[in-house]
């Protein structure tokens, strides 16, 4: 893997990378009390950053530079300061230069707070001869 494994935005954060495999990454972060928003409850633009975070490992897993070419995500369920987040990164298709990854963040005990799914561009590199894994 040729991404940096100390990404400096994710240790500003305390997101930790758990693991790491070809197409998946697991990462965890736990709320603080300055990513809680005007509501009591964490930014959403948090639990995109780790769920984001998540999917760039897992994307570049294959030695070649690998970039977000877009991403959405549904929150659903609010999480609150104290709350540890789990963000599992599984890749779903990889066709040519692109791939389609989706991200689950959840609670520990495995409550789902938040549904991702992004699709990558590889920048360096040439993709695979198959295309598909």
């Amino acid at each position: 893997m040729t991404m940096n494994t100390e990404d400096p935005a994710c240790r500003s954060l305390g997101i930790a990378l758990e693991e790491v495999a070809t197409g998946r990454a697991r990462l965890r972060m736990r709320i603080t009390e300055e990513m809680v928003n005007g509501h009591g409850i964490a930014h959403g633009g948090y639990l995109f950053l780790l769920a984001d975070a998540a999917f760039a490992y897992a994307c570049n897993t294959y030695g070649r530079v690998t970039l977000a070419h877009s991403a959405q995500v549904t929150f659903l369920r609010p999480a609150a300061a104290g709350d540890e987040l789990v963000a599992e990164a599984t890749e779903r298709v990889r066709y040519g230069r692109n791939g389609v990854y989706d991200v689950t963040v959840r609670r520990p005990a495995g409550e789902i707070v938040a549904e991702f799914r992004g699709q990558s561009v590889m920048v360096s590199g040439r993709p695979d001869s198959e295309g598909k894994h």
